[in-house]
């Protein structure tokens, strides 16, 4: 140990153990270390002296404070800074794993999908920060950490907080803020004015050397590189590798213009084009016509009542012109809204439903408490909603347009109902995910789950098995099943851990033969004889289609771009048989939900709303300082630790797909569930400091479903299918079946003193929450819930406990007695959570340890609701139509 780490050491002693150095910069010498009071190896960072020297520690640490308050998935939080023994320094988390230029050492080249991929992450810290006033300076493949596969920016704000705390000073260090090969011209000629676009220029080198295996501008010194940056442009990344889209290559030529003003407004524009297949084709296409040189989007962002008057004339000619009728009139597109009455609700599922003589939508949209589907007429400006509909997600409609099936979540049923009047029918009870769902000409309801497609060829009728997921292949689910019209075969979606690696795939239903047809993410058979099928950058293209073979015939032809995708890549984009077409524009159509405190009557506070995602469950600490919340992050999930109110957030699962998630009573460990190739739903546990990989605690025969550890840690009590279950954590761990009736019961939670069980059961024909002794659970149970209950939560003295209404709107707290015995003393609806997300099988909310406020999430915001109506589509494919 020299003597500048054995001073360090000293200096740090009572806070950090510093093990090793890790490496040397431009600015500081990283350390690897042991945090003392946290029992977690971290990274400090230590500027180098005679940076140190000029800027003065006060200032450093009234700066770098801006970092600290950053809170965003792809950034590195900031744990510590200070002085010591004339040391400035910052401490980060340790990232298990390899930089970007270690990847790149030794890769060259990336896949361009996975460059893609990773500068849009990055871009999207970048904007996350932007937003906020914070300009990073020096992004460069050293600066992003690779941890499990997803890119995380360290040192954000540290560039600023230096240049910020030198006072203008920078040149007396001998020092230059920014690397040479991927600064801007604006920090390469010392502008005074740094904005969000420098990052973005950074960035975009960044991508240039991924794609290239070099960045834009090389030299043999970093004179010679600056020069270069001011003075050349930058060379086509097709120039070195012709497989590169175009919309990508024009992006990154776009992001490295030689003036700010010229490239992307914002990290997000930039991250929207490489996404947009049609980036480039839109402007190449429209060039050169004269006169008329808007865009395409400009030129249909008429006045909306033009526009309506255009489409209802236009429809009325499709539906009415005879069936052989000549498609020379060519295709119309036109913008359409839904009523301000009945808005689209965004959720995960599909959204819209043409009916095949296109005359009619069915959409999801914002019902009491929760979503319902409503009906509207293409030639009417008002919506109906369609009863017995609540919680209704991914609508498909019957060839003749009279029947609406779809899927509800709570309670865990596949329904249809009629258009025409007539009860709602029950198809098919599953617990499991729904993802879409058809009906064969025959009238079979076919649906989608995690575990393959499914067949019920009468309401209430036995379920049959049509696909598999085959997980050696790599395989997550198949989604989005769409029946061929001759009833023999069915086209669908085939899930993987990355969007970009779906496929779409065939499967004929008398041989069970799948076959892969394309790359994609969402297709639709569309008489006669084509396959439509939309990319994972939202490009919609045709290929001919023959349905008895259950193979594409001819080249992919485009269509259209810039369609928005939703959850486990579904498109938002609906077809008749008539030859229209209606989607969703950009990528606004992804739900991203938020935080939220709520009080015993209701009031609403964020929490951090820089804190955004597609949350699945929420558990607080034992204490109640921070949360372990779920995150959707396409077809997995993960669990991340957030220190509250404003504190970082923490990626603690790596691996698999993991919900279910509880503390241990020090709050040291995680226990949740993963679902992991070859071990389906078994129990690990995790430090929450990440100091340790995650460990498998056990497995059952079963498939464990859900999950939750005592208040002492002492037992773990288990849902598998319909049954629950318990084991003791240490000495005899033989697992206990505490249920096995017919019916359902589900969501065990014990008491804080271990003697009670609460749990969900379905016995009386509506979901109720139940009380039992345990783990003496035959002994005698009491009834806490009223006409329906879901998510039982109990209060950390065990005097009362909480749950939500069947429907999930209204939290009631149950005053209860648990000695000598369990008795209900009182119940009161407590608050309504209007626009919060509900889940039958509990983790939707969680309470603080002094009872007074709830967690929850959802209130997605409302993004900007943008729909195009086309007509006669097709015409546009007359010139190539696939053969």
């Amino acid at each position: 140990m020299n003597s500048v780490t054995e001073r360090l050491s000293a200096a740090l002693a009572d806070r950090y153990r510093i093990e090793r150095e890790l490496g040397a910069g431009g600015m500081a010498t990283v350390y690897l270390a042991q945090d003392l009071k946290h029992d977690r190896l971290v990274a400090v960072k230590v500027l180098k002296p005679e940076l140190a020297a000029v800027l003065g520690a006060e200032r450093f640490v009234v700066e770098i404070k801006t970092t600290a308050s950053m809170s965003h998935p792809h950034i590195l939080p900031l744990f510590d800074s200070g002085t010591a023994d004339g040391f400035l320094f910052y401490v980060m988390p340790y990232v298990e794993g390899e930089t970007l230029r270690d990847k790149l050492n030794r890769e060259t080249q990336l896949d361009i999908d996975e460059a893609v991929r990773i500068a849009r992450e990055v871009l999207d810290a970048l904007d996350y920060a932007h937003g906020r006033g914070v300009i990073h300076r020096d992004i460069k493949p050293e600066n992003i950490l690779m941890q499990g596969g997803r890119p995380m920016v360290a040192d954000f704000g540290i560039a600023l907080a230096v240049s910020a705390a030198a006072g203008g000073r920078m040149t007396e260090t001998g020092l230059s803020l920014g690397t040479p090969h991927y600064m801007s011209p604006e920090q390469a000629t010392a502008e005074k004015e740094i904005t969000g676009r420098a990052d973005i220029y950074s960035l975009a080198s960044v991508l240039y050397e991924m794609l290239t295996g070099e960045p834009p501008h090389m030299g043999n010194s970093a004179q010679q590189i600056i020069m270069k940056i001011i003075t050349e442009p930058a060379a086509a990344v097709t120039k070195y590798r012709k497989s590169v889209p175009a919309n990508v290559a024009s992006a990154v030529a776009k992001a490295l213009e030689k003036l700010p003003a010229d490239r992307f407004a914002s990290a997000k524009g930039f991250a929207d084009a490489l996404a947009n297949t049609t980036f480039t084709t839109v402007q190449s296409s429209l060039a050169g016509q004269g006169g008329g040189g808007a865009r395409w989007t400009e030129r249909v962002a008429m006045p909306l009542a033009a526009a309506l008057v255009l489409a209802l004339v236009g429809a009325v000619w499709g539906w009415s012109r005879p069936s052989g009728a000549s498609d020379t009139a060519g295709t119309m597109r036109m913008p359409i809204t839904l009523p301000d009455s009945a808005p689209l609700r965004r959720q995960g599922g599909i959204l819209l439903a043409l009916s095949e003589d296109g005359t009619r939508l069915i959409y999801v949209g914002a019902g009491e408490g929760d979503v319902d589907l409503f009906e509207r007429p293409l030639n009417s400006l008002s919506a109906t909603r369609i009863p017995d509909t609540n919680g209704a997600d991914s609508p498909f409609l019957s060839p003749d347009g009279n029947t609406v099936g779809f899927y509800r979540a709570n309670p865990a049923r596949l329904f249809t109902v009629s258009l025409r009047g007539g009860p709602r029918l029950t198809w098919a009870e599953d617990s499991t995910i729904s993802w879409g769902g058809d009906f064969g000409p025959d009238g079979a309801v076919y649906f989608t789950r995690l575990r393959g497609i499914r067949r019920v060829r009468e309401a209430g009728g036995a379920v049959e098995q049509v696909t598999s997921v085959d997980s050696t292949r790599g395989e997550r689910g198949h989604a989005w099943v769409d029946v061929l019209p001759n009833g023999k075969g069915a086209i669908f979606t085939v899930l993987r851990a990355d969007e970009e690696q779906h496929d779409i795939a065939a499967v004929d239903f008398e041989s069970g033969e799948v076959r892969t047809l394309v790359r994609g993410v969402y297709a639709r058979f569309v008489a006669p004889g084509r396959l439509l099928y939309v990319d994972a950058r939202g490009g919609l293209f045709a290929m001919g289609f023959d349905e008895g073979k259950l193979a594409t015939t001819g080249p992919a032809i485009p269509v259209i771009g810039g369609i928005g995708l939703g959850e486990n890549g579904v498109a938002h984009v609906t077809f008749s048989a008539s030859g229209a077409m209606l989607y969703a524009v950009g990528s606004g159509s992804r739900v991203s939900e938020r935080l939220s405190w709520l009080s015993r009557e209701g009031s609403a506070t964020p929490v951090d709303t820089s804190l955004v995602g597609r949350f699945d469950e929420v558990a607080l600490s034992p204490d109640g300082r921070r949360v372990a919340v779920g995150v959707n992050e396409g077809i997995l999930a993960n669990i991340w630790i957030k220190d509250l109110p404003t504190g970082p957030v923490q990626k603690l699962t790596l691996e698999g797909d993991n919900y279910g998630q509880s503390w241990s009573a020090d709050g040291r460990t995680i226990f949740f569930i993963s679902v992991r190739p070859g071990i389906p739903g078994a129990v690990y546990s995790r430090p929450t400091d990440g100091s340790a990989n995650a460990r498998l605690v056990f497995a059952h025969s079963r498939n464990v479903a859900e999950a939750k550890l005592s208040r002492d840690g002492e037992w773990m009590v288990f849902g598998s299918g319909a049954d629950l279950f318990a084991r003791r954590m240490r000495g005899d761990t033989t697992v206990i079946q505490l249920t096995s009736s017919a019916t359902a019961e589900i969501t065990p939670r014990l008491s804080p003193d271990g003697r009670w069980l609460a749990y969900l059961s379905t016995e009386s024909g509506t979901p109720e929450i139940y009380v039992s002794p345990f783990p003496d659970f035959a002994a005698s149970r009491v009834i806490v819930s009223q006409g329906g209950g879901t998510e039982p939560v109990w209060s950390a003295d065990g005097r009362e406990l909480f749950y939500a209404t069947a429907t999930g709107t209204r939290i009631v707290a149950a005053k209860v007695e648990t000695s000598p015995t369990f008795r209900v003393l009182e119940r009161r609806v407590l608050f309504v959570r209007q626009g919060l997300n509900s889940v039958l099988a509990g983790g939707s909310y969680d309470v603080t340890p002094d009872g007074k406020r709830f967690l929850m999430y959802g209130g997605a915001e409302r993004a900007e609701e943008r729909f195009v109506l086309v007509l006669n589509w097709a015409a546009d494919l007359d010139g190539a139509r696939p053969k």
